[in-house]
């Protein structure tokens, strides 16, 4: 794991394998920001920026030679893209920080000299820093080890404010570390028993409770969404409750994530080619097991209940059938026109668990809808609800860096969703596909402010590395959903 410090020392004179520096695109060309570093140091850098290729666009890296001026071995030239009134944004600062220390993978020791002058932009620079450093070596062991040690050169580094903030960067940094390995593992030895397995580990030495609901009690219970589901797979479901109950809590948060460990289909089965990564489908169970985790690393004063809906849909001789109709946790009965519309089933019922216990607001996390690709694409999140819920999450992903957009729920797409033989069919119309599962969802929340987010596409980068972003597991959500959280302890 990467270790991460706050330094007061002259980076120029750090001896490092490379130093990080920032360059901004401006319209006259780019502009080096040397933070914290003497002028006389960089003197000439500047100048040859453009014969250098270097730009100062985003996610832009460039490897030079160090001076002698300078300690380091190496220079990285690292593009933070324009900047307004003079100063650089956040999410810029951590996707310079990431796009510079994943580039640096096999370096020992890393100073980064960015703008960091205050809490806010140190926390920044750090988290996105070790998003950077993340490396999923649990099969391949070919590939170049994380960057080792990292400075980052601030004059804020004694502030109590700037201290706290490193050590949020460590947790959500963690958090979403959890989550990428959860969703990077082979289904093949991530299924619902070893994924309630694994939280269990992840809270060992922690105060956050887990409990588990195995296929006899969700029988028993009436989870018939999350037995359905499951019940072509030789590996049956489980619901997992992992709890963050500090004393005093100023409110209480139900969060829940879809934990299909993989998704073929069932006997809807889907194409080869859809397969291939059928086992980000848990994603959203990952983010909220390591959401509450971090809750609970950082002490916020609100109570945080998750819940993992962990199924694996498979088309074994004893799965559910089109036009199957199961009963749901809440009574609902729902007629199966589609066994690959599975995800809602399995919310459906863990929606009802988390309303059961009456919290302040419900919000969900699901790789839900190929629809959801469809109107936003592989980068940016949806999210569905109550207004002010919605409007909440919204704010968070602001905060956060992370990019969410409201989506309706209308009204007249509900029609669809009626069934001749049951209460709610689990498919609606095809357009607007996103909505319809939405609205499937609204259905077992009740009155309790919601929020659904849809990152089916965002969950996983298919494409080359960005920024902080990996390819394979992303973790998108968890940041948002730490920040509501957080906003929520300080009202």
């Amino acid at each position: 794991m990467t270790d991460l410090k706050l330094s007061t020392k002259d980076p120029a004179r750090t001896s490092a394998d490379a130093i990080v520096l920032a360059v901004a695109q401006d319209d006259d060309g780019p502009r080096l920001l040397p933070a914290g570093l003497p002028q006389k140091s960089v003197a000439g850098l500047a100048d040859l920026l453009p014969a250098l290729g270097v730009g100062g666009r985003t996610d832009e890296v460039v490897r030079v030679p160090a001076g002698e001026q300078l300690a380091a071995t190496v220079v990285v030239l690292t593009g933070v893209g324009k900047v307004t009134d003079g100063e650089v944004g956040l999410e810029a600062l951590r996707r310079a920080a990431g796009a510079a220390v994943r580039s640096l993978a096999g370096s020992a020791d890393v100073v980064l000299a960015l703008p960091a002058d205050d809490a806010a932009q140190v926390g920044a620079v750090a988290e996105g820093a070790l998003l950077g450093a993340y490396r999923f070596d649990h099969y391949k062991t070919s590939d170049p080890a994380p960057v080792a040690r990292i400075e980052l050169a601030t004059a804020a580094a004694r502030q109590k404010e700037a201290r706290a903030a490193l050590a949020r960067a460590r947790a959500v940094a963690d958090g979403v570390r959890g989550a990428r390995d959860l969703v990077n593992a082979s289904p093949r030895h991530l299924y619902p028993e070893s994924f309630a397995e694994e939280a269990r580990a992840a809270a060992k030495g922690t105060r956050v409770k887990v409990s588990v609901l195995d296929e006899q009690q969700l029988a028993a219970g009436g989870y018939g969404g999350l037995v359905g589901v499951g019940q072509g797979s030789a590996r049956p479901p489980r619901l997992v409750k992992v709890v963050h109950a500090p004393a005093r809590a100023r409110a209480h948060y139900a969060l829940v994530g879809k934990g299909i460990t993989f998704d073929s289909g069932g006997l809807s089965l889907k194409p080869a080619k859809g397969m291939e990564n059928m086992k980000d489908d848990m994603a959203g169970a990952a983010t909220v097991l390591h959401t509450v985790l971090a809750a609970a690393a950082l002490d916020l004063p609100v109570k945080v209940t998750g819940w993992l809906a962990l199924a694996e849909n498979m088309p074994g001789g004893g799965a559910q059938r089109p036009s199957d109709v199961v009963t749901m946790r809440d009574g609902t009965t729902v007629e199966v026109l589609n066994t690959d519309a599975e995800g809602r089933l399995v919310l459906g019922d863990a929606l009802v668990a988390a309303r059961e216990e009456t919290p302040d607001a419900i919000i969900d996390i699901a790789t839900l809808t190929g629809a959801q690709m469809v109107a936003l694409g592989s980068r940016v999140g949806a999210v569905m609800g109550t207004d002010a819920a919605r409007e909440e999450v919204l704010a968070a992903a602001g905060a956060a860096g992370e990019q969410f957009w409201p989506m309706p729920l209308p009204t007249e797409l509900r029609e669809s969703l009626k069934s001749p033989v049951a209460d709610i069919a689990n498919m609606g119309d095809r357009y607007g596909g996103m909505l319809v599962a939405g609205l499937f969802l609204k259905e077992f929340v009740g009155d309790v402010p919601w929020a659904h987010l849809d990152v089916a596409g965002p969950a996983y980068n298919e494409g080359n590395p960005y920024g902080y972003t990996p390819k394979g597991g992303t973790g998108m959500g968890l940041r948002t959903l730490l920040s509501v959280l957080e906003a929520a302890a300080e009202r």
